[in-house]
C-alpha cells in the first residue's frame, strides 16, 4: 500500500473526510501535516522518507492562525504592489468570523508557501504530488485560467479589460451585467454582480460593508445606493479582479442552475447541479443541490457531451489528479461555459457514484494510475 502524506487543517471537514474515506477502502491513516506548521517551517516535511507516498494538499481556510501566518508572510510583497492593495499587520488582528481582512495580502504569503512546497517536494522525487503547488498557483488566478481555457478552445465569458476604479469599469462595460470577482478568491469570496439599466445600478453580492471596511456573508445582498456600490467595487478592483460578463444560464425548474464538475485523473465523474433564485448558486449562500436525472432530462445528451469534453481538455491540460470545474448552461440549453477550475473543488459530502464518494473515487483512481 502506498501511504498518504496530507497537508490540511487536522480539525477541518476535509481532513476528517478524507481519512475516513481511506479507512473504508482499507488503507493506512495518512501522515497529517497541519498547515500553521508547514507554513512555519515547510522543511519539516523532509522528516519523511523518500519512497512513494501519495502528497495531497488540501484547502487552508476556515482557521484564523493560519490566515493570520499567511497575512505575515505576504505583507512585503503585498505593499510593494502597484497599486497597492488593503494591507494589515497580522499582530494587530484579532479573530472576527467573516471579516475580510486583506485578501491580495493573505493570497501573496499563500504564493509564498507554495513556492516553499515545491522546493521541498524536488528534494522527494519519489513523491506522488497529487496537487503540484505551481498548479494551485494558477487555479487560483481566475484571469490566467481564462485566459489558459481560451487557449485549449475552451468557451468561457468574456473577460473585460481590468479597470481600475468604478466609473472606468462602468465605461468599459458593453453589457447590462458583470461579475467582478476577486481573481484569487475562492467560494464566492469577494464576489459581486454588477447590473446596469440605464440610470438604475444594482450590486448583488456576498460583501457586508461597515464601519471596519467587509464581511463576509453566508447569504447574498443587495445594494442600490452609488455610495456602497463605489466602495465595493473599488475595494475588489483595488484587490485585483477577474471582471467578464454576466452570461443567462439555463434554469431548472424555473431557477437558474449551473453544475460542479469534478475531474478525477483526468476523467470528468462527477456533476453536481446547483440551483438558486439567483444568479450565483453557490450551496453556502442559498443554492441547493438540483436533480441530476431532471438536469439529464432537460439539457440535450450532445450538449452534455460538449460540455463534459470541455472538462476533459481542462483536465488532460494539468498534472493535478482532481479538479472541480464551475461550468453553466446558456438559456437556449445548447452552449456552456467554463466559470472557473478549483483546485480544492471536490468537498461535496453525499454526493456518490457507483456507490463510492468523491474521496473514494479519488483515492482508488490514484491507486489504479500508480498500478499502470
Amino acid at each position: 500500500m502506498i501511504p498518504y502524506l496530507l497537508v490540511g487543517n487536522p480539525e477541518n471537514r476535509r481532513v476528517t473526510g478524507f481519512c475516513e474515506a481511506l479507512a473504508r477502502l482499507g488503507q493506512p491513516p495518512p501522515r497529517v501535516f497541519a498547515w500553521a506548521d508547514v507554513i512555519a517551517e515547510p522543511a519539516r516535511l523532509l522528516a519523511q522518507p523518500d519512497v512513494p507516498t501519495f502528497v495531497r494538499l488540501e484547502a487552508c481556510g476556515e482557521s484564523f492562525a493560519v490566515e493570520r501566518a499567511l497575512l505575515a508572510r505576504g505583507r512585503a510583497d503585498a505593499e510593494s504592489l502597484v497599486p497597492r492593495p488593503s494591507t494589515v499587520d497580522p499582530a494587530t488582528l484579532v479573530e472576527d468570523f467573516g471579516r475580510v481582512f486583506a485578501p491580495r495580502q493573505q493570497h501573496c504569503g499563500f504564493l509564498r508557501v507554495l513556492e516553499d512546497l515545491t522546493r521541498v517536494f524536488a528534494e522527494r522525487p519519489r513523491w506522488i504530488v497529487q496537487n503540484p503547488p505551481a498548479e494551485i498557483a494558477e487555479l487560483f488566478d481566475k484571469r490566467a485560467t481564462a485566459r489558459r481555457f481560451t487557449g485549449l478552445g475552451v468557451p468561457v465569458p468574456a473577460s473585460l479589460v481590468c479597470a481600475p476604479d468604478p466609473e472606468a469599469l462602468r465605461e468599459a462595460m458593453t453589457t447590462r451585467a458583470v461579475y467582478v470577482k476577486l481573481s484569487c478568491g475562492s467560494s464566492a469570496s469577494c464576489l459581486a454582480l454588477f447590473r446596469r439599466d440605464g440610470e438604475r445600478e444594482v450590486v448583488l453580492t456576498s460583501l457586508t460593508p461597515d464601519a471596519q471596511g467587509f464581511t463576509n456573508t453566508l447569504g447574498l445582498r443587495r445594494y442600490e445606493d452609488r455610495a456602497t456600490i463605489d466602495r465595493i467595487l473599488g475595494f475588489l478592483l483595488r484587490e485585483g479582479s477577474q471582471v467578464e460578463e454576466s452570461v443567462p444560464k439555463a434554469k431548472l425548474g424555473g431557477k437558474p442552475f449551473d453544475t460542479r464538475v469534478v475531474v478525477v485523473a483526468g476523467e470528468p465523474v462527477f456533476t453536481l447541479v446547483r440551483r438558486s433564485r439567483h444568479p450565483i448558486t453557490n450551496l453556502h449562500l442559498g443554492g441547493s443541490r438540483g436533480d441530476l436525472a431532471a438536469f439529464e432530462r432537460l439539457v440535450p445528451e450532445d450538449a452534455r457531451s460538449e460540455a463534459l469534453e470541455s472538462c476533459r481538455r481542462i483536465g488532460a491540460h494539468y498534472a493535478s489528479h482532481h479538479l472541480g470545474i464551475d461550468l453553466l448552461y446558456e438559456s437556449d440549453l445548447r452552449g456552456h461555459r467554463v466559470v472557473e477550475a478549483n483546485a480544492f473543488g471536490d468537498l461535496l459530502p453525499g454526493l456518490h457514484r457507483e456507490g463510492r464518494s468523491v474521496y473514494e473515487w479519488e483515492i482508488l483512481a490514484a491507486l489504479a494510475r500508480k498500478d499502470r
